[in-house]
């Protein structure tokens, strides 16, 4: 018998429906049920690798992960990964079939509708539940006509609707009652039941208000959730999930390691500084734009960038890359994942024009490699050691280009299969490699604080992740009518 489903859409983007749908997959996989998350579309430059080769938005591999399922391609079968600010990448199922700016991909959403349709009918084979998240805002009525993402897709597939709100944000009320007055009358009668996120001190002050929502929309009151602090520790969906991370206060650095990241337009998969940033000895210090980087701090890191060539001119434009070489000449440190690697090297040339017009450019040349960009994507979990400790770790490679020099010779890191990977200037302060994930390894996290003299935690990242999993699955049980949400599923 196929699967029951239900989908989650929010009043605007970061209410909370990643992380709803997550909380809502562990406490269902907890009672027993089968069940599997569905993102129709998703914007986000942070991405995972998937058992069956491909690539898709790093929330539903979370939400996968709190279903206890293996994560699929079609479980975020129409994946965009932004390139500029009007253009990005298609991925169709895990597989990338090109780039579009945002009105043309407006007239090819029609074209993707049936992948997404086949990809959910095979999760629902596969299941007894789905529970399908939404994308940004349900009321984007400028965008209706070829949406895949909300109303498009519920239609489509009939899928009733939950939608969400966040309190913390206010106008949570004209939020959730001006969604219905705003969107078509046969979108509003998918909407069953609402939810009310983030409520901070007494709930009890906001009973009136769901009551009003209530008689104004007629739809359910599922619940009012108060806001779970702890969701921090899990990988945020995007870059709005940085805006959380304060710059730390010099009594927060004093006595702690400090890395310094640069910010930089087109970061991807920030979600690798997730595991330092749960260390009590360290500090992640993000570094925004018109700031220079902190001559204290004792290593940079430069993470990945869906456009890396772009994001090394922006970097350029901060003046960071003379605040990095001063860094190094300071005795520093600085550490490149992905395309962070690529521009520590001497060139980046992309022949192909993958990232825009073909082109090459001088990268920071504080490694003695050059990169070249290919047509075709590496996607592969991987498994090895870091060549200096032998520390163990698991990971995943997500990237184009082919990176070759003398600094190779000195790896950062050696698969089990005795590939290596990365290299180390010749003095070891400056390294990188393609590994991403690298620090969520316990053994290699602890081996990587140890070269700094910072004293690891000793608690696993991995097992803290589903313990929050499920605190707030718990969380949600205390706060939503979970019985009652189920009876809408359809």
């Amino acid at each position: 018998m196929s699967a029951r489903a239900l989908m989650f859409m929010g009043t605007g983007s970061d209410v909370g429906k990643s992380l709803v749908v997550a909380g809502l997959c562990r406490l269902f996989a907890n009672r027993g049920v089968r069940v599997a998350p569905f993102k129709p579309q998703n914007m986000s430059n942070n991405a995972a690798v998937t058992d069956d080769g491909g690539e898709i938005g790093r929330a539903q591999a979370l939400q996968a992960r709190a279903a206890r399922v293996a994560p699929s391609v079609h479980m975020n079968p129409v994946l965009l990964k932004p390139e500029s600010e009007t253009g990005a990448q298609i991925i169709v199922q895990g597989r990338r079939i090109g780039s579009a700016g945002a009105r043309a991909f407006q007239t090819k959403k029609r074209e993707l509708m049936p992948a997404v349709l086949d990809s959910f009918a095979r999760l629902k084979a596969d299941a007894e539940l789905i529970l399908v998240e939404g994308a940004g805002s349900a009321s984007e009525i400028n965008l209706r006509a070829n949406d895949i993402a909300n109303f498009g897709f519920a239609c489509a597939a009939d899928v009733p609707v939950i939608l969400i709100g966040d309190i913390d944000r206010g106008g949570v009320i004209a939020s959730l009652v001006g969604t219905k007055y705003v969107i078509d009358a046969g979108d509003a009668a998918m909407i069953r039941g609402f939810i009310v996120n983030k409520m901070r001190g007494d709930a009890s002050l906001f009973a009136d208000g769901m009551t009003a929502i209530a008689r104004m929309t007629g739809w359910a009151p599922l619940g009012l959730v108060p806001y779970f602090e702890a969701a921090r520790r899990l990988p945020a969906e995007d870059a709005l999930g940085l805006r959380g991370l304060i710059a730390p206060s010099p009594e927060r650095t004093q006595g702690k390691l400090r890395i310094a990241v640069p910010v930089l337009p087109r970061i991807s998969n920030f979600d690798d500084l997730d595991p330092l940033r749960n260390e009590p000895h360290v500090v992640v210090d993000l570094i925004e734009p018109g700031h220079a980087i902190p001559r204290d701090a004792d290593l940079v890191l430069l993470p990945g960038s869906k456009a890396t060539i772009d994001d090394l001119a922006a970097l350029r434009g901060e003046g960071w890359d003379m605040d990095i070489s001063a860094h190094v000449r300071r005795g520093g440190r600085v550490l490149g994942l992905c395309g962070g690697y690529q521009m520590l090297g001497k060139r980046i040339s992309d022949p192909n024009g993958i990232e825009g017009r073909p082109r090459t450019v001088e990268g920071l040349g504080l490694l003695d490699v050059e990169t070249e960009f290919g047509t075709e994507k590496t996607l592969a979990a991987v498994e090895g050691k870091l060549s200096r400790s032998g520390a163990a770790f698991k990971g995943y490679e997500m990237h184009v280009g082919e990176t070759s020099g003398p600094d190779i010779a000195q790896p950062l890191v050696t698969f089990a299969d005795g590939r290596a990977d990365g290299a180390t200037s010749p003095d070891g302060r400056v390294g990188g490699c393609y590994v991403h994930g690298l620090f969520a390894s316990d053994d290699a996290r602890a081996a990587f604080l140890a070269e700094f003299g910072a004293k690891p935690s000793g608690e696993s990242y991995e097992t803290g992740v589903d313990a929050v999993l499920d605190r707030f699955a718990d969380h949600l049980a205390r706060h939503v009518d979970i019985e009652r949400l189920l009876t809408f599923a359809k």
